[in-house]
């Protein structure tokens, strides 16, 4: 099973072997900086070790599945039997996982209103994948599909009802991650589970018996806590003024909270928090995006606590979550409120469990596997 997982400037990209009771990682990689004058194309195998670090420009996604495309020749490997696609957003009219046809491909475009940032890069990948892969199984994989379950209480937006008709309300994302999580705990699932999935992108997913209850995300996947250069959750009131005393449409207000706001915004300098910490000691506004992105986290964290009622485990996950010790520790700190304290040296290390054994909680890191999910929904789909 080839699994694609499209960003709006990437292509993250895993060859699968499905076999009962287990899933098996041939190959994976990255296309990286699509559409800049600089890409890169890496390749890894089962054991993680490098087969290919390739600095090339990769003027499109089609371009990034024709380099995928050519590796698996390269290394005699055979076509796969189906792919699979992470889909950021289906809309109101696709919340389960599906294989792709003319219906299905309809209401994916009909979404890209929901998802402008994500869903016509993805789009041009199914398109290209049903082109150069004819006859092969595609496969849709939402990350609304996991939070479902919601509850009215959560998913309902308090807007008029006509709206919520049109299927305005809170959907939640990152639910392939969240999916992960619940497989890789199994048996030792808790009842009452916080996912904090950081990466660019960032959300805080409460999971009570192994279903999603509620979800910091809403409507799309710019809403909830502090990103890369997503806003995050804004009084609505910012949009009002914009629009009345700086004269921004949509596009440019779209523009505006997706790609100049979160971390870029504050520190005017990176998304990145890895530039950021660099520079923090020495940047104020550096710094102020450091802690912000901490504290939104931990206050979300701790409002899912509400949704809880109690909080038996919180599972850190996402390239930020997994990978940065300072930001795992800040936002320890601040729910110490709730009873969470970190030992410092296992997470300095990132050695699971990282919380301490006074803490109320459990506290773990766990890598999301996004695209092993994949594989699995495209093999039982196919």
């Amino acid at each position: 099973m080839l699994a694609l997982n499209s960003g709006s400037s990437s292509l993250k990209f895993g060859l699968y072997r499905v076999r009962p009771g287990e899933v098996i990682r041939l190959i994976g990689g990255e296309a990286e900086s699509i559409g800049a004058h600089a890409g890169s194309f890496h390749a890894h195998d089962a054991s993680g070790a490098s087969l290919l670090d390739e600095r090339a420009a990769l003027p499109s996604q089609e371009d990034a599945v024709r380099r995928v495309a050519r590796l698996l020749t390269e290394l005699k490997i055979p076509l796969p039997q189906s792919i699979g696609h992470r889909i950021v957003h289906g809309g109101p009219k696709l919340r389960q996982h599906c294989r792709i046809d003319s219906s299905v491909l309809a209401e994916l475009e009909a979404a890209v209103v929901f998802a402008p940032l994500h869903m016509p890069a993805a789009l041009s990948v199914i398109r290209f994948s049903m082109t150069h892969f004819p006859g092969l199984p595609q496969v849709a994989c939402f990350d609304t599909s996991f939070h479902v379950p919601m509850p009215e209480i959560a998913h309902v937006l308090p807007i008029p009802r006509e709206l919520r008709a049109e299927g305005v309300q809170r959907y939640g994302f990152h639910g392939l991650s969240c999916e992960s999580i619940v497989r890789q705990l199994g048996g030792s699932l808790p009842r009452h589970l916080l996912i904090a999935h950081l990466g660019n992108g960032a959300s805080i997913t409460a999971v009570k018996d192994g279903r999603s209850i509620d979800t910091s995300m809403g409507l799309t996947p710019t809403g909830g806590i502090v990103m890369g250069t997503r806003c995050g959750d804004l009084d609505p009131g910012v949009f009002v003024y914009l629009a009345r005393q700086h004269e921004l449409d949509a596009s440019k207000l779209e523009q505006l909270v997706d790609q100049r706001s979160g971390l870029l915004g504050i520190s005017g300098v990176s998304q990145d928090l890895r530039e950021l910490h660099k520079i923090a000691d020495v940047n104020a506004d550096a710094r102020l995006a450091i802690d912000m992105f901490c504290y939104c986290a931990a206050k979300q964290m701790a409002a899912m606590s509400v949704a809880l009622g109690s909080v038996d485990a919180i599972v850190f996950t996402g390239g930020i979550g997994e990978n940065d010790a300072e930001v795992r520790a800040l936002i320890g700190r601040h729910l110490g409120v709730i009873g969470v304290r970190l030992d410092e040296a296992r997470n300095r290390d990132a050695r699971d469990p990282i919380g301490d054994p006074a803490s109320l909680c459990q506290v773990r890191v766990l890598p999301s596997q996004e695209d092993e999910q994949i594989a699995r929904h495209a093999d039982t789909l196919c």
